[in-house]
């Protein structure tokens, strides 16, 4: 895969493309813009990897708290409105219902943990790293609920007779 965020120029994209190396998509830098914007789902290629963050983001559920009133509008017309589930289980079944050949959900996302949980600070020398996973924490529905959507949206094997 290759990461290409931020500023790339026309030269790696070419070699991103060339190789035929999946690009990176971060749906929570989707409602900052215009239609246009790359990281929107119906403007994504199939041969890319969805995000609903990555470790340098705020969790799903900090990121959206700390939105400008303005992006929160962007986000609730995109959705028509944040679901009983809450915003995390909003992009992660955007996400995995996106044309984007891979899906990779942070665990704080799956578990709708806030910004208490996030992982990294990029620039910040100190402090990071510190989240850890408990053992405790993965409810049984949680695994269910994954089978469901990932098979809902084509992204687990089929069973055999099925």
């Amino acid at each position: 895969m290759a990461e290409d965020l931020g500023v790339i120029t026309p030269e790696v994209e070419d070699l991103r493309d060339r190789f035929e190396f999946p690009g990176m998509k971060v749906l929570q830098f989707a409602f900052g813009s215009d239609p246009g914007n790359a990281f929107l789902p119906f403007n994504f290629p199939r041969n890319c990897i969805v995000y609903t963050g990555t470790h340098d983001n705020d969790t799903t559920v900090g990121w959206y708290e700390s939105r400008a009133d303005w992006e929160r509008d962007a986000i609730l017309r995109y959705f028509g409105h944040i679901s009983p589930d809450g915003v995390s289980w909003d992009l992660i079944r955007l996400a995995l219902s996106s044309v984007a050949n891979l899906a990779i959900l942070p665990l704080q996302d799956l578990l709708g943990l806030g910004t208490e949980a996030r992982m990294n600070f990029p620039g910040k020398p100190e402090g990071n790293w510190q989240w850890r996973y408990w053992s405790g924490a993965l409810p049984h529905e949680l695994s269910d609920r994954l089978k469901t959507m990932t098979h809902t949206f084509g992204r687990a094997p089929q069973p055999k007779g099925t």
